[in-house]
């Protein structure tokens, strides 16, 4: 095995769990037009986990296919509020409408993984964290919205939750490094097994 996997993510909140795990790694965006494919299997009817996991080995796979050798990551998440997917805000009028919707209610983060290698998965993974938004007025929407760079915002869907984010939540169950993207103690689990 290489010493340096390659993340196929331009996310910053991704790199840095990798960094806080001591695995060093090469970031290589895959540039994958994820609403495309979104749109494509959401007219299939796949659910909102299929989707996370299609997109996380699409992004492994179309930058593993120029890293001869190389293990690849690939990683993607969405929200799963009854079976409906919610991507990320493309604006802050657009997180307003998604916290809207998540407003006292039960929702779930999906994030998927996936080690490529040569332009195949050969290994995937995918983990849920359940969520409980808290009951908030608009105006308090808005002052939370207020509270958030633009850069947090269009990183972490629309929730910080290692920030701002984990007072907007009566009930938190599951892995936080699922919940900002990156079920990194599987990862970790698996390259031991390729060293």
């Amino acid at each position: 095995m290489s010493d340096k996997l390659i993340l196929a993510s331009k996310s910053k909140v991704r790199k840095e769990i990798l960094d806080k795990h001591n695995l060093p790694c090469e970031v290589k965006p895959s540039n994958v037009d994820e609403d495309v494919v979104k749109e494509s299997l959401i007219k299939e009817l796949a659910s909102p986990e299929l989707i996370s996991k299609n997109l996380a080995e699409l992004k492994a796979n179309k930058v593993s296919l120029t890293q001869k050798d190389q293990l690849v990551l690939g990683a993607d998440s969405v929200i799963d509020l009854d079976n409906e997917l919610i991507s990320k805000p493309e604006n802050r009028e657009d997180a307003f409408i998604i916290l809207k919707k998540l407003n006292g209610k039960k929702h779930h983060l999906i994030s998927s993984v996936c080690i490529s290698k040569n332009g195949s998965m050969i290994w995937n993974y995918t983990d849920k964290a359940q969520l409980t938004m808290k009951n908030f007025s608009n105006e308090d929407l808005k002052d939370y919205l207020s509270k958030i760079t633009d850069e947090a915002l269009y990183a972490y869907n629309v929730y910080q939750i290692e920030g701002e984010g984990r007072n907007l939540f009566s009930n938190i169950s599951g892995d936080e490094n699922t919940i900002m993207g990156l079920p990194v103690l599987k990862i970790k689990e698996y390259l031991k097994t390729q060293q």
